[in-house]
């Protein structure tokens, strides 16, 4: 063994001591920045720390909306959404990225074979000729560079994949509540054309009253703006009704076919059933979302990318290698006698960088901590839009309740007014307003259902349900 020899195989002996090392900071997650309960005014019971169990895990879609037309529409946007189709392939990229890191940790193996003529000083021809299998500078992670690479890959492409469900649940939530406000929508329209038909025979009845000289021209006046006003309500309902289907077109990725147009009646909200949530614990509920998983994927990979900056301090080592044949004749390059290898260890020690290193170090520790702050607001947000959705859940209930009483209420009081406009013990104004009043119920009664439909489908989105 030369002297040269002995000088390249020191420092790479002592490297193998070093075989495993990594230099990536150990994770641990971080605490949540959350109490531990949700707030009393979420309406949510207080209930014992206590290990999540299969039972108290939510149900996948499937099991939560049972309408068959709203889950056809949710397929249909499963399979065609744009959204969803860009996640999927941000994931295929991310998928391909890890497969090139893990690659990086085994050596490539390629065949080569050369060969050339060159004249020597007495004028003839040298001829040399060479083959066989080739590694060629491949990287020995004594450090834990590649490996810390690798990892930072792994984190991003499971963060990829937990933003896909991310983008899938909230896909199918904005659906559901697409869908719920379209047949809102068409119950206010029957209404409003209920309302205008109801007022346009009032009117006719006042004219009559008019010409024979029972009612003044004010009170006939007051009717006519009433159907005015119920032509103007007409219109307002017909435009949100197109507005809310294009808005559910493109969540779907294709026109509403005329099938589920039949479906869309104005008592299906009204019989409209889904199943109650249990909130559970924050500690449990949070960190299974999604949004929550994809946040702590990206703060291992940033944690991951410390380790990579750590390691380009140290010394790089790489190797060339080779075994096969060679010859001057190319009829004897496979012969006996004409094999060999080489071995060619390479050290790269940074000694001045002008501070790249460090930058790089620094860079990667600020984005830590940017990851990490990122992961905490998220966990915040998620938070509160549970605490939201339960508070939500508790006041619309008693709201919904309350706004149907109110609205039999009004019926009554337009059915008795009626009557007494008709034997001439209530005036005119009475009655209009009595028809004013009931028609403002039931407007605020699709509204308030329709909210409280809407805020459920919300909860189970932000409870992270599948």
């Amino acid at each position: 063994m030369t002297k040269t020899s002995s000088t390249l195989l020191g420092p790479l002996a002592a490297a193998l001591l070093l075989s495993g090392c990594s230099l990536m900071p150990s994770y641990e997650r971080p605490a949540a920045p959350v109490p531990t309960q949700w707030p009393a005014s979420a309406g949510a019971a207080t209930q014992p720390a206590v290990v999540s169990t299969a039972a108290d895990e939510l149900p996948d879609w499937q099991g939560f909306f049972s309408d068959a037309a709203l889950r056809q529409l949710i397929e249909t946007a499963l399979a065609h959404n744009r959204d969803l189709r860009v996640a999927a392939l941000n994931l295929e990229q991310a998928r391909a990225q890890l497969g090139l890191r893990r690659a990086e940790q085994w050596p490539g193996v390629n065949l080569g074979i050369n060969g050339s003529r060159t004249p020597n000083n007495s004028g003839n021809i040298t001829s040399n000729y060479s083959g066989g299998l080739l590694v060629s500078a491949y990287e020995l992670d004594f450090f834990g560079r590649v490996a810390s690479l690798k990892e930072q890959a792994l984190a991003q492409y499971l963060a990829s994949e937990a933003g896909r469900q991310s983008v899938r649940l909230s896909l199918v939530a904005a659906v559901a509540q697409s869908w719920l406000a379209l047949l809102a929508d068409q119950a206010q329209l029957e209404l409003a054309q209920q309302t205008l038909s109801t007022r346009e025979a009032s009117l006719g009845l006042i004219k009559l009253r008019f010409e024979h000289g029972a009612t003044s021209e004010l009170e006939l006046s007051q009717a006519e703006s009433l159907i005015e006003n119920a032509r103007v309500t007409l219109a307002q309902f017909e435009r949100q009704r197109a507005q809310d289907e294009n808005a559910l077109t493109l969540l779907l990725g294709q026109p509403l076919d005329a099938a589920l147009r039949a479906e869309l009646a104005p008592g299906r909200l009204t019989g409209l059933q889904l199943p109650t949530l249990a909130a559970g614990l924050p500690s449990q509920r949070l960190t299974r979302r999604p949004d929550i998983v994809q946040a702590e994927q990206q703060l291992i990979a940033a944690n991951a990318n410390i380790g990579a900056a750590r390691a380009a301090f140290f010394p790089r080592i790489s190797l060339t290698t080779g075994i096969g044949s060679a010859s001057g004749e190319l009829s004897g390059l496979f012969k006996d006698g004409s094999w060999g290898f080489t071995l060619a260890p390479q050290l790269l020690l940074p000694i001045f960088d002008a501070g790249r290193n460090q930058a790089g170090l620094d860079a990667a520790r600020a984005g830590r901590e940017a990851a990490l702050a990122q992961y905490e607001k998220a966990i915040q947000s998620a938070f509160r839009e549970v605490a939201d959705a339960l508070a939500g859940r508790e006041t619309l209930a008693r709201q919904l309740q309350a706004q149907q009483a109110q609205t039999a209420a009004d019926a009554r009081r337009l059915e008795l007014t009626e009557l007494r406009y008709r034997h001439g013990a209530a005036s005119q104004l009475d009655w209009l307003d009595a028809q004013r009043s009931l028609y403002a119920s039931q407007q605020a009664l699709t509204q308030t259902r329709l909210a409280y439909w809407q805020n459920q489908v919300t909860l189970y989105k932000v409870l992270g349900g599948g």
